[in-house]
C-alpha cells in the first residue's frame, strides 16, 4: 500500500515511520524543505522520539519511505492519506485553521478515486464533516463517501513515546459514513500492532467509533476529563497547603480506592492537548462550566507558584529569579503553551529579574523565545521549577549562589539538597 502523511512533525514523522515499518511504501509530506532533507537523509529532525532515529534510518535506508514537500503530487500516487498538519490557536484556543486547510485543498488537487484521507489532527467536533470534505470535495470535483473516503481518527500519544504508545492504546476511528468508516479500520488494522491489554472493555486494537463526530468527541473527552482531574488536584494542594496537610500523601491514600485516579498537582500541564482541547471542547459547548472554571484553575497555577516565592522572600523587587524548564513537561523538547511563559510573566510583574534554562535548550533557542539564559553557578535569590527534566533531579543549594528560596513545581528536587534555603513544594506544608 501507498500512503502520505501529511506533516512530519513529532507525530507526523513517527507514525510515517510506523507504517514504513510495517512494510508499506510511504511518502512524507511537509511545507519545510529543511525537514524533508534530514529525513530523506535519514537524520531525526528533532531530539527527544525513542527509537525514532534507529527506526527512521532503517526505513530510508529500505526504500519504505520518502519526503518531499509536493503534497498534491504524493497524494496523486497514494491509496491512503493520513492528516496530522498541526492547527493553530490563539491564546483563548480559537481555532486558526489557516495551514489545514491549504493542506487540505493540496490534498484534494491531488484525489483520485477510492483514496482513503484520514484527520488525525485533534478537531472541534463537527469538522470533518462539515468544513474538510466539502473542501476535498470542490477541489477534486469527487464526492465524499462515494468516490473516497473520509474519516477522523485522532492521534492519541505523548511525544517522546510514540511508537509505544501507537501499540498500547485502542485506535479510535470514525467516518461520514459506514462505507468511510469500514475503509479506515481496514487500513489502521493493516499499519498497527496492538499490545495485549486484558484490562479493556474489548480487545486491543482499531475500534469502530461508527461516526467522524464521535471520534472527535472522543479525543476531546479524554484530554478535557484530565484537564478536569488536574483542576480537581491543583485546588486540593492550594487548600493543603494552608491547612499543613501534604497533598501527595493524600492523593496516593485515594488513589488506593477502586475507580480513583487524581493526578499529582503541579504548575500548569502544557503541550498541544491539555491548554487547548478544552477550549475546542468549550467552542462546541460554551454552557459547560465546569471544564472553564478547570482550564482557568489550571491556568492559573504558574502565578500560584509565583506568589509562593513571593511569600518566601517577603518581595520579588529586583530579586534575581531563575525558572528551570522551558518544555512544557520533562524529557521533551517542546515550548507549546508551558507553563514556563506565564510564570515568567508574573515574574516580571512582580519586579524580578528572571533568568531560564532548559537542558533541552541551547541559549540561542532560549534568548529567541524571549529569555535571558539561566547557567548553573549564578547567582539567584530563587528559583521555581517548572518542568521535570531528569538533570534537574540532583540539583543541589551549591548550584544557585546565594539562593534563600527555592518552589518546585514538579515535586522533582531532592529537599535535603536544600536544607538550608526556604523550600517549597506545591501542595505540601511548608519547610
Amino acid at each position: 500500500m501507498k500512503i502520505a502523511v501529511i506533516a512530519l512533525g513529532k507525530i507526523g514523522l513517527p507514525l510515517a515511520v510506523q507504517f514504513a515499518k510495517k512494510g508499506h511504501h510511504v511518502i512524507g509530506c511537509d511545507v519545510n524543505q529543511a525537514t524533508v532533507d534530514l529525513v530523506n537523509s535519514g537524520k531525526e529532525p528533532f531530539p527527544g522520539e525513542a527509537l525514532l532515529d534507529q527506526y527512521l534510518q532503517e526505513v530510508v535506508a529500505s526504500g519504505h519511505l520518502t519526503a518531499t514537500t509536493d503534497t498534491t503530487n504524493a497524494v496523486a500516487q497514494s491509496d491512503a492519506v493520513v492528516v496530522v498538519v498541526p492547527l493553530f490557536v490563539d491564546s483563548d484556543g480559537i481555532p486558526d485553521f489557516g495551514w489545514m486547510d491549504d493542506a487540505t485543498e493540496k490534498i484534494a488537487a491531488g484525489l483520485k478515486p477510492g483514496t482513503l484521507v484520514s484527520y488525525e489532527t485533534t478537531l472541534p467536533v463537527g469538522t470533518t464533516r462539515t468544513r474538510f470534505a466539502p473542501a476535498l470535495e470542490k477541489g477534486s470535483g469527487l464526492v465524499a463517501g462515494r468516490d473516497f473516503s473520509l474519516v477522523f481518527s485522532p492521534e492519541r500519544v505523548l511525544t517522546g513515546r510514540v511508537f509505544a504508545d501507537l501499540r498500547k492504546y485502542p485506535k479510535l476511528v470514525g467516518g461520514i459514513d459506514e462505507k468511510s468508516t469500514a475503509h479506515g479500520i481496514e487500513f489502521y488494522e493493516a499499519v498497527l500492532d496492538f499490545d495485549e491489554r486484558p484490562d479493556l472493555s474489548e480487545p486491543n486494537g482499531v475500534w469502530n467509533l461508527l461516526t467522524a463526530e464521535a471520534s472527535e468527541m472522543a479525543k476531546l473527552a479524554e484530554t478535557t476529563y484530565r484537564d478536569v482531574n488536574i483542576a480537581l488536584a491543583n485546588q486540593f494542594a492550594i487548600f493543603a497547603e494552608g491547612a499543613n496537610i501534604d497533598i501527595a500523601k493524600v492523593i496516593s491514600a485515594s488513589n488506593s480506592q477502586p475507580y480513583s485516579h487524581i493526578h499529582q498537582p503541579g504548575i500548569a500541564v502544557g503541550g498541544h492537548c491539555i491548554p487547548i482541547y478544552p477550549r475546542f471542547y468549550l467552542w462546541n459547548d460554551p454552557q459547560a462550566t465546569v471544564v472553564r472554571a478547570a482550564r482557568e484553575a489550571n491556568a492559573a497555577m504558574p502565578a500560584h507558584a509565583v506568589s509562593l516565592l513571593k511569600s518566601a522572600l517577603g518581595s520579588l523587587e529586583g530579586k534575581r529569579v531563575a525558572v528551570l524548564g522551558i518544555s512544557y513537561r520533562g524529557g521533551v523538547k517542546e515550548s507549546a503553551f508551558s507553563g514556563v511563559f506565564g510564570t515568567v510573566s508574573a515574574l516580571i510583574a512582580q519586579g524580578a529579574k528572571v533568568s531560564v534554562n532548559d537542558p533541552m535548550y541551547t541559549d540561542e533557542e532560549s534568548t529567541r523565545l524571549g529569555f535571558t539564559p539561566h547557567h548553573f553557578g549564578d547567582a539567584v535569590d530563587g528559583v521555581i521549577l517548572q518542568a521535570d527534566h531528569k538533570e534537574y533531579k540532583a540539583l543541589t543549594s551549591k548550584d544557585f549562589p546565594d539562593v534563600a528560596a527555592v518552589v518546585d513545581g514538579r515535586r522533582t528536587l531532592n529537599p535535603a539538597n536544600f536544607a538550608e534555603v526556604a523550600f517549597r513544594v506545591i501542595g505540601a506544608p511548608e519547610q
